[in-house]
């Protein structure tokens, strides 16, 4: 596979060998039929979730002159100039999206420190307390057992480990800046919503699900202190 310095989505289209040609229905009648197809639609989503403006005939065009040995229509450096300048367009996008969703953010946080309950520390992250716990309160080196659900400003869930079944454990010190302030601001039993800013989570790097610069909500149910090892 050629090696390429303009990241992840040149990755992808290097992997781009089974969409199907233009017109060309084809029955998924075998095994190596469904895994291509399959992997068709991962690179596909890829594609679109990075937002990259493609022709699927041309890259299908591409690939089949590859598969019959034909030579291919661009010299080397004409591809490295596309590519190049694909990569260019991206980041450009991306730019533009995280400086967006920032300004969105600011004005968020903004309006919601002025809702009734909400308590804005001195990092900016704010929260408000849904029931006060009566247990431990956890140290920045402690591990803990929570609960938790996340979601963006416009209700779009990305994480749950409610919808898991199953409680998560991760040290205080080793999560998102906004997590770990907001943990040791409670005791086990407690719940908080959180409301974190971009600064506090990923800032303007953008996560599955979550786009750069993202208000992060959170609603966070400590069940649980584990100390250290050697340590009571």
């Amino acid at each position: 596979m050629m090696q390429s310095k303009f990241g992840p989505v040149l990755v992808s289209l290097t992997m781009m060998g089974v969409l199907l040609t233009a017109g060309c229905e084809k029955k998924l009648d075998s095994d190596q039929k469904k895994a291509s197809y399959a992997i068709g639609q991962q690179i596909g989503q890829n594609l679109k979730t990075q937002n990259i403006d493609f022709d699927p005939d041309v890259i299908a065009m591409s690939m089949k002159d590859v598969s019959t040995a034909k030579p291919s229509r661009l010299k080397p450096e004409e591809m490295q100039e596309a590519l190049k300048k694909l990569q260019e367009g991206v980041n450009k996008k991306q730019m533009e999206v995280a400086d967006n969703n920032l300004t969105d953010a600011k004005k968020f946080l903004e309006n919601n420190k002025t809702q009734p309950n909400v308590v804005t520390t001195a990092s900016g992250l704010q929260y408000t307390i849904v029931q006060e716990g009566k247990g431990k309160t956890p140290g920045l080196k402690d591990t803990v057992k929570a609960h938790y659900k996340g979601t963006l400003t416009n209700g779009q869930q990305f994480d749950s480990s409610y919808d898991r079944g199953q409680p998560a454990e991760f040290p205080v010190d080793g999560v998102i800046k906004g997590w770990t302030e907001a943990l040791q601001l409670m005791k086990v039993g407690g719940k908080l919503k959180l409301f974190i800013p971009p600064e506090l989570a990923y800032g303007n790097a953008a996560r599955p699900g979550i786009p750069a610069n993202s208000v992060l909500l959170f609603e966070v149910e400590l069940l649980d202190v584990i100390a250290p090892k050697g340590k009571k």
